[in-house]
């Protein structure tokens, strides 16, 4: 950084220098924060989403028994999910970095010196926060409602060669709704296979036996085409049917795939939906809630006061409970989303100034000052806020409070900054 030489009996930047060199020094001082601010910042963003990454790719090829071109495939849809991790605390990372050197080596101290504001030197990283905080918010939005979505299609789009390969290795693979054992498997046949189908909607369950099998997945038929011979097949214990030559079972990719379908939840949804998600869901319970006050005035008009403490009311109840439950996951999640984006904003907030406060170079000893606080005070907050948001027992703006504690401390060390 540029050295300043300071007279002795300067009583401020005014009196040394110019009004264009004040704005000249200032602008000066906005570039460097800004630029050592973003060669940490993605240096270390970098690095630890490229850790994540394969963190997250290993452990879902682990749990699904992908192959390698699918393991690929996985990763544009991860990639926001380890972002949206990553962003808060590499910008923790990088500021404490930043605003630690620049105090321990009196940089802030000479600008001080010279009339300036500690505020010209961090107002820069706080718009650097917000803009990222803003981006985050998508990143979250994104993960969820494109990434998670994309992950699952990939699986499910895989589950042929993800069967293949269990089957190969130990001889059985299920799902949910399928399951399949084998004796042995040579290439793409598999001998004396075992095919169990479990009762579905509109199908009872189903277990075939054969002397062999063939599995070839239909992307766009969207199933499973199971292609067996002279075998046998039983259909809930009461039918049993022997087939010479060739028989064809076709099976859901979704029943077939161990990835489950999530989107209904709204963990799962866009941001953009949600909104009209909690009015449908409003209206449904009103719905459901007028329908129950209906029935019990029906059965009271009649004497059936025992009618009202049967099974069935108990049953009603828990419906309604549920109801209101995903009601509240509804109206929690938008404001999980932004709190959860707008933490690089608060990260800043109390990373910068106490990193200018504690004068020490080493960066570590700031950052890890700074985090531990946030990792034993904030998470849990937004834990508990999340969890009692989701319950009912708080209101949705419960999950902010983690931030407006943040935002309290970072207020009272910048206030420390400033006057000292």
């Amino acid at each position: 950084m540029r050295s300043f030489h300071v007279p002795v009996k300067a009583t401020g930047l005014d009196r040394w220098l110019g009004c264009g060199e004040t704005s000249w020094l200032m602008r000066i001082l906005t570039r460097y924060v800004l630029v050592e601010l973003a060669k940490v910042f993605l240096i270390s963003l970098t690095g630890l989403t490229m850790l994540m990454i394969v963190v997250g790719v290993v452990r879902e090829a682990a749990m699904q028994g992908l192959p390698m071109a699918q393991v690929v495939g996985l990763i544009p849809y991860i990639l926001p999910d380890a972002l949206r991790i990553a962003v808060p605390v590499t910008l923790l990372l990088a500021t404490t970095s930043v605003y630690a050197r620049m105090s321990g080596s009196n940089e802030v101290v000479a600008a001080k010196a010279l009339g300036i504001s500690p505020m010209v030197i961090l107002w820069p990283t706080f718009v650097a926060a917000f803009l990222l905080s803003l981006v985050t918010v998508w990143l979250n939005d994104l993960a969820v409602s494109w990434g998670r979505n994309g992950a699952r299609r990939v699986v499910v789009e895989a589950v042929e060669e993800i069967a293949y390969s269990m089957l190969k290795a130990h001889k059985s693979y299920s799902s949910q709704q399928f399951a399949i054992n084998v004796k042995r498997v040579e290439g793409r046949r598999l001998l004396r296979p075992t095919l169990s189908i479990e009762a579905r909607e509109n199908s009872p369950p189903m277990t075939i036996t054969a002397e062999e099998a063939e599995l070839r997945s239909d992307k766009e038929a969207g199933v499973l085409k199971v292609t067996l011979r002279n075998g046998t097949l039983d259909v809930d214990g009461r039918v049993t049917v022997r087939f010479p030559g060739v028989y064809e079972q076709e099976v859901p990719l979704s029943d077939a795939s161990r990835a489950k379908s999530m989107s209904s939840l709204p963990s799962w949804q866009a941001l953009r939906i949600i909104p009209r998600e909690i009015v449908e869901q409003k209206q449904h319970i009103q719905r459901y809630e007028c329908g129950l006050a209906a029935q019990a005035a029906y059965q009271m008009l009649c004497g059936d006061f025992q009618g009202l403490t049967s099974q069935d009311w108990e049953d009603r109840a828990q419906t309604r409970k549920g109801l209101w439950s995903h009601l509240y996951r509804l109206q929690t999640e938008p404001h999980r989303r932004w709190s959860a984006g707008f933490s690089c904003l608060c990260f800043a907030w109390v990373g910068a100034p106490m990193a200018v406060w504690l004068r020490n170079r080493d960066f570590l000893t700031s950052f890890f000052l700074c985090f531990l606080p946030i990792l034993v005070v904030y998470y849990p907050l937004l834990a508990y806020g999340v969890d009692g948001a989701k319950s009912g027992t708080v209101p949705p703006y419960a999950v902010w409070a983690g931030n407006l504690l943040l935002a309290c401390v970072g207020l009272w060390l910048l206030r420390k900054v400033i006057r000292y």
